[in-house]
């Protein structure tokens, strides 16, 4: 299917975002996603199915000074 990630569209073969996030490679920790506008608690991420033209924000945390 094909969703945008962060305004880009990608094929995806997740069926959730837990499967998404792992598909990509995302960290354990430091990554917040929202679907649909909405922020998904991590907890909620494979309860959280995807379907074709989805929208995810993906935001990682970066550490600077």
């Amino acid at each position: 299917m094909n969703i945008k990630i962060n305004n880009k569209t990608t094929e995806t073969f997740a069926s959730d975002l837990r499967e998404l996030a792992k598909e990509l490679g995302l960290p354990e920790r430091g990554v917040a996603m929202a679907l649909g506008g909405q922020m998904v608690q991590r907890d909620a991420w494979a309860a959280t199915s995807l379907r074709d033209g989805d929208s995810v924000i993906i935001i990682k945390a970066v550490c600077g000074g």
